[in-house]
């Protein structure tokens, strides 16, 4: 007799009934990544099976360091670290070192579960890091926490960022529109690595004002996220009025929006991801959390669906 078997591994079934109705998700033990998100039945995250490799990153973590570091190099006190090349046809290290991980599970309810997974000294990473990301239904939506501590001897450095993609699946995500509120765009190499920073004003990359999914294809870093009240938020919106927000502490300043159109069932699939620091971090040291053994680094986003109530 053949047992299927989850490539994500265990997957985590969350519910809570709220105030719009019935909201649900799947978190994979995997990676720890959301490979379902709904409100009333429609997706919000764009959904993917559980017998295959998640699609471009789906849902993961990226810890202890999000998007790129050039040639896997960075200076320590003096002395150069190589990290593994995890994307070598760029000859870069890639979204840090948990995206394969198998979490264990630290507390779980019935709307709730904490993933934990240790960062071990490795090629070019000589610390020691514990980390947790917990996921929690919250009305209409879903909340993140990671948190990062430094349990090892030596000062680490340190990013969080997280892959989610977004949509309304009752909606051609071709018609959906996309507004980023963020100032700045990252221009990069043909690595995909940083060569300056410019302002969006002006410019095709001003997602400000909003611009349709179906024109869109990126693959780029934004910075002077604009936040109120501490919050920074970024959308996907249907012509119906119905919303779906990314949003971030004051922890995320730096927001990765790619565009495919190879995400199965999708004629297009946006990531709006977060990042506590932008592409190659550990070299230009902006906004690097440089942990101190026994320190602990924490920071929260989450998605939230508006207009998606029973009616």
């Amino acid at each position: 007799m053949t047992h299927s078997r989850a490539v994500t591994g265990d997957q985590y079934v969350l519910t809570r009934q709220a105030s719009a109705g019935t909201v649900s998700a799947v978190i994979t033990q995997v990676g720890a990544g959301i490979r379902r998100l709904s409100v009333n039945g429609i997706d919000i995250v764009p959904p993917y099976d559980e017998g295959v490799q998640r699609p471009y990153g789906s849902g993961i973590v990226l810890v202890p360091w999000p998007n790129r570091i050039r040639d896997g190099k960075y200076d320590l006190e003096g002395e150069e670290m190589q990290l593994d090349l995890t994307e070598p046809d760029k000859q870069n290290a890639i979204h840090g070192l948990l995206r394969f991980t198998a979490y264990d599970v630290a507390e779980q309810t019935d709307d709730s579960v904490t993933l934990s997974a240790t960062v071990y000294p490795q090629h070019g990473y000589p610390f020691l890091l514990d980390t947790s990301v917990r996921y929690r239904l919250v009305d209409a939506g879903l909340e993140v926490t990671h948190t990062i501590e430094n349990v090892g001897t030596g000062t680490a450095p340190t990013g969080i960022g997280t892959h989610p993609y977004v949509t309304i699946g009752d909606v051609d995500p071709d018609d959906l529109t996309v507004t980023l509120n963020c100032e700045t765009r990252f221009t990069v190499d043909e690595r995909l690595l940083p060569t300056g920073e410019v302002p969006v004003e002006g410019t095709e990359y001003d997602l400000r004002g909003g611009r349709r999914l179906g024109g869109l294809v990126l693959d780029d870093g934004f910075g002077q996220a604009i936040f109120e009240n501490g919050v920074t938020e970024h959308t996907v919106a249907a012509d119906d009025g119905r919303v779906v927000t990314v949003w971030g502490d004051e922890n995320f300043p730096y927001w990765q929006v790619f565009t495919t159109k190879k995400y199965p069932g999708q004629s297009t699939a946006v990531a709006i991801e977060p990042m506590t620091a932008p592409t190659d971090a550990f070299n230009s040291g902006r906004d690097v959390r440089y942990l101190a053994p026994g320190e602990t680094f924490q920071a929260t986003w989450g998605v939230r669906a508006d207009g998606f109530a029973a009616v």
